[in-house]
């Protein structure tokens, strides 16, 4: 019962109180800032409200938006005394509300309105935007301000935290052309198939479907690579291991992959691989281990800055590639030419 009470006197602070004329001090000398705790975690960060030359504020009503299929509402907490609202979420939208209790002065100054704590489900940037506030002072009277304070967060993959590739890796998974292992894992030095990179290749390009028959007798149809490997090599992107072979779930050299890289900017850019030029060649004390048919693909790749070697002397070009550097070398080739 004195919950109800409490609710009701909360809900005629901000809603019956419209009635008055707000002070014009409110919206002239008061500013709302939104402020996040940090600008990428794993897992959870906190949104702090806060209000600048604040006059007499004995009760509010925030309203903030978010993608709500990225991020959870865990708790919103205040520190001045009174009586909260649990957060109240719906359409993208959380309402957080407090009130003071009985005959007492609203808070005045720099203030920590409240703070609210989000819990990010998948990997990503979210942003969030402070909508609207509705401030009541001691006496009732009210006034309701239109917000557009943003803040961006992006939960990182646990695995990622330090890595060398993190950046480049997190700006393709926003464009969605690379996925975590899971919400939480990206294992960015787990080693790429052929097929594996084929797919990510034909989602960076968004090559189109081809009604073409593959010639390659390992491709099964129905399989979860069918329809990438068919796209690559309708255009031109791939080629098997042998006429009639493609070898889908061995693991991609670094030269396989730079081939697929050049032939992909080639396609993008509406030239012939044979038409490109490669700069300065770059010399590798392994370069009698890149096989013949790939030295030009090499020069190519190195020279226009799509793939280093892994040392400044050596290029491992018979080395298996990884998810991490999948990435990073998908982010250069997109960057060449949009």
């Amino acid at each position: 019962m004195k919950r109800r009470v409490i609710l009701a006197a909360l809900a005629c602070n901000l809603c019956c109180s419209l009635t008055f004329k707000a002070p014009a001090y409110a919206e002239e000398a008061s500013q709302f800032v939104m402020k996040t705790s940090d600008d990428e975690s794993t897992s959870e960060f906190t949104v702090t409200l806060q209000g600048e030359n604040i006059q007499d504020l004995y009760a509010y009503e925030a309203k903030i938006s978010f993608d709500a299929s990225k991020l959870d509402v865990v708790k919103a907490e205040t520190k001045f005394e009174g009586f909260s609202v649990s957060p109240i979420v719906k359409n993208n939208e959380v309402t957080f509300a407090h009130t003071k209790i009985g005959k007492v002065d609203g808070d005045n100054g720099n203030l920590d309105i409240g703070t609210i704590l989000f819990k990010a489900k998948k990997a990503g940037a979210s942003n969030i935007i402070w909508t609207s506030i509705k401030i009541v002072d001691h006496n009732l009277k009210s006034q309701s301000i239109a917000l557009n304070n943003s803040a961006s967060f992006a939960k990182i993959f646990s695995d990622l935290v330090g890595h060398w590739a993190k950046s480049d890796i997190m700006m393709m998974v926003s464009k969605n052309i690379v996925e975590g292992m899971d919400d939480d894992h990206f294992s960015p030095d787990t080693i790429v198939t052929r097929a594996q990179f084929a797919t990510l290749i034909s989602r960076a390009l968004d090559l189109k479907e081809s009604a073409n028959q593959n010639p390659f007798t390992d491709v099964a149809a129905g399989s979860w690579y069918e329809a990438a490997v068919n796209r690559a090599y309708t255009a031109g992107l791939i080629n098997g291991v042998a006429d009639r072979e493609f070898a889908p779930e061995k693991y991609i050299t670094r030269e396989e992959m730079l081939a697929m890289l050049i032939r992909a900017k080639a396609q993008a850019t509406g030239t012939k691989v044979e038409n490109i030029s490669a700069g300065t060649a770059i010399q590798f004390s392994d370069e009698s281990k890149i096989s013949e048919w790939a030295k030009k693909f090499v020069d190519l790749a190195v020279s226009s800055g799509l793939m280093n070697g892994r040392t400044e002397q050596e290029f491992f070009p018979q080395e298996h590639a990884s998810r991490a550097e999948a990435a990073v070398v998908l982010k250069r080739l997109l960057a060449g030419f949009r």
